[in-house]
């Protein structure tokens, strides 16, 4: 029956599209988005559906309506073939394209939805936004004027109780096409109480994702800069790039923060930064600016480039900025590709360190990789040939701290597997470099030396599985390797590799050197094993240990990377993986009295209402590392979720040596469905030369739905 009814009445309305068209064929300037809507045909289904004598089409029971993306519900519907008017009786239900929605009680409108007059309106965008009026007028097919307004993301009761927060304004005028809302005589009301009064106010609607003005402001106090407000500014510049201004103010220092963005068909940027004038620094221009970026080239080539650079040592800790100890520049060039692999870059040091001389660190540093494989049919397995160049340079020309080096490395290597029928696995690696070096102002090195490093390694493994009646499977890997190096000439200073780290992932290397200028000289031995077991319900379990022996000690080594004398400290490294959440992985060198050198523990577990992570790290005292002090620390994180609207987050660091916290640090968080709160304080315990401990608050409110996207199934509130 509904089928016969809308095929009537496709045809009824279809007798009247002459009339609308050559109607707007004779407007001045027609809406563009108005003709479109109007050209595309209509869809009016009902349960009843009959014509009146003086030739009006009236529609009754659930009518629905349909126009391009826009869709009518009323009660009933009455067209008027003349005018090319429907007359709605409601309650009133249109749909914009699943944006908005826009309810009313009864109304009139032209025959493509998009101009008229509503009784009772209101207004929901995307689920979030409802704007309630007395009437409402739809006009050229884009804007919607209402009077006499409620705006609010609050769910509203129906008992008279008032939202969380309102906008009380004369007129609201919602710009469709530009998806802007226009507020006359507005007022702010926090539980039905005016706070603040704006004669005009303009406001993105939900559904726009990027549109000029203000952002989420911010209160930040500290105990140097003390208490100041932060109200950023975002400017859309275009669809591609946009500038956010940040002021900053308090009663100690005057700051414009800024970001500029900008999107490119091949690549992007980002500036970021501010300027300061402060108490903390009298009479001094302070601040910093990061600028990062990429760019796709011709062949597959990609371009980069990062700047870090501050006025001062202290700034960024002032001011709450990434805690970075050093501020690292660099621009580069690479392609990565199946076979190939080069990168090339020019690199910056700044030292923010009191323990470091900027004249005296390696600051400006040039580095060069290329590596190609290839697949010989004849000798089997992968060749790879590469070239390695390094150069790095201090500003200070003093003798040995003022140590210049350039080096430039060819290397090839063969490598190739078998694995024999009994399960066995045999990997031979045979290879040679040949590393020259250029070094300047240091009388205790040849100016120019040459040298050659021959290799060789052969690494066999055994794995075994068994499968447990519970469905685990365990795998059980025993690992012995035999090598061999020959350095030709180790007059070369120790300038790159000057911290070592022993792990899993250089167990088996020839060299654990983290760069060229080291290698490690004479014939090693390693022993492994590898366990696992992988259990049906998802849990894991990871082991692995190894330990390496060689004919001669390498006094290159610290004492805690685990790699000195002729035996190294034993390696242990694990991880379990629960089904709960729960993950726990760890890393230690235990050496010949069964004491530990160095370790580090990692633990998580994470719920849906809570989550608790953490790390602790020991390390003894090795001068050559610069650790006067062994090394105790242990750093929390967590979070709970009190209920549906409470959020809390803790943060802890403490040392455990020295008995005293490093950093503490507390967050509370409550949001429903109109409105987020956030507050914060932290402590800052360490101090330097130009550091000061610090207390820091903070304190953010946002009206979800403007300035956030809210959800308010999650976080609705009850009337009760």
């Amino acid at each position: 029956m509904r089928s016969m009814i809308s095929l009537l009445l496709t045809s009824a309305i279809a007798l009247s599209a002459p009339t609308v068209l050559a109607a707007q064929t004779t407007s001045a300037e027609p809406d563009p988005q108005a003709a479109q809507s109007q050209a595309e045909p209509a869809l009016l289904v009902a349960d009843k559906v009959f014509i009146t004598p003086d030739r009006k089409l009236v529609a009754e029971g659930n009518v629905e309506a349909f126009q391009g993306d826009t869709k009518l519900s009323a009660q009933r519907v009455t067209y008027d073939r003349e005018t090319g008017e429907l007359t709605l009786e409601g309650p009133i239900r249109i749909d914009q394209g699943g944006q908005s929605t826009l309810l009313a009680d009864s109304g009139q409108l032209d025959s493509g939805i998009q101009n008229g007059l509503l009784i009772g309106a209101r207004m929901v965008f995307d689920q979030q936004i409802q704007i309630a009026s007395v009437q409402a007028k739809r006009a050229a097919g884009r804007y919607t004027q209402f009077s006499k307004v409620s705006a609010t993301s609050c769910h509203v009761c129906t008992n008279g109780k008032p939202p969380l927060w309102q906008i009380r304004a004369r007129k609201v005028t919602h710009d469709q096409l530009e998806r802007q809302l226009y507020f006359e005589g507005a007022q702010l009301r926090v539980l039905d109480y005016p706070v603040f009064y704006f004669p005009y106010l303009r406001l993105p609607d939900p559904t726009l994702e990027r549109a000029t003005g203000f952002l989420v402001p911010s209160i930040r106090s500290t105990s140097q800069l003390g208490t100041g407000v932060q109200v950023p500014y975002f400017f859309k510049l275009g669809d591609h790039k946009d500038l956010t201004l940040t002021p900053y103010l308090s009663g100690k220092t005057t700051t414009l923060g800024y970001r500029y963005r900008q999107a490119f068909v091949n690549g992007r940027i980002q500036l970021e930064g501010a300027y300061t004038r402060d108490d903390v620094q009298p009479d001094q221009d302070r601040g910093y600016l990061f600028a990062s970026g990429w760019f796709n080239l011709k062949n597959d080539f990609r371009l980069t480039f990062a700047l870090q650079t501050t006025s001062d040592d202290a700034y960024l800790a002032d001011y709450g900025l990434p805690g970075l100890d050093r501020l690292r520049s660099e621009i580069a060039l690479e392609r990565i590709k199946r076979d190939t692999a080069f990168k090339t870059s020019l690199i910056h040091y700044k030292t923010l360190r009191d323990s470091e001389n900027q004249d005296e660190i390696p600051s400006r540093v040039f580095d060069l990789n290329y590596e190609k494989r290839f697949f010989p049919g004849a000798l089997g397995g992968e060749v790879r040939l590469a070239f390695i160049g390094h150069a790095h340079e201090r500003t200070s020309d003093a003798d040995i701290v003022g140590r210049d080096l350039a080096r430039a490395t060819v290397d090839a290597e063969w490598l190739r597997s078998w694995t024999f029928a009994s399960g066995l696995r045999a990997d031979a690696t045979l290879g040679a470099s040949v590393d020259t070096f250029n070094i300047r102002h240091d009388s205790n090195f040849p100016s120019n030396v040459t040298r050659s490093t021959p290799r060789a390694a052969l690494t066999l493994r055994y794995p075994m599985t068994r499968r447990e009646k519970t469905g685990a499977v365990q795998l059980l890997e025993p690992i012995a390797q035999l090598g061999w190096t020959h350095v030709s000439d180790t007059d070369v200073p120790d300038d790159e590799s000057t911290f070592q780290e022993f792990d899993q992932g250089n167990l088996l290397a020839l060299s654990r050197f983290p760069a060229e200028d080291q290698r490690e000289d004479g014939a090693t031995g390693v022993i492994g094993l590898n366990w696992a077991r992988y259990g049906a319900d998802g849990q894991q379990a990871l082991v692995t240990l190894g330990q390496v022996f060689r004919a001669d000690a390498d006094p290159n080594f610290t004492l805690t990377s685990g790699l000195q004398g002729t035996t190294s400290d034993l390696l242990v490294a694990g991880q379990i993986t629960t089904a709960n959440g729960w993950s726990l992985g760890g890393r230690g060198l235990i050496d010949s009295d069964f004491s530990f050198v160095k370790a580090e523990l990692r633990g998580a577990w994470a719920s849906e209402f809570a989550g608790l992570s953490g790390s602790y790290i020991w390390q003894e005292e090795d001068p050559a590392e610069n650790i006067a002090d062994e090394i105790s620390e242990i750093w929390l994180l967590g979070r709970y979720q009190v209920d549906q609207n409470w959020l809390t987050n803790a943060e802890a660091r403490y040392d455990l040596n020295q008995s005293e916290p490093i950093r503490l640090g507390l967050g509370v968080t409550y949001q429903n469905e109109c409105v987020q709160v956030n507050m914060s304080v932290s402590r800052r315990f360490t101090s330097t030369s130009t550091i000061e401990p610090s207390t820091e608050f903070g304190f953010t409110l946002s009206l979800t739905g403007y300035a956030l996207e809210g959800d308010g199934n999650t976080y609705k509130r009850k009337c009760s």
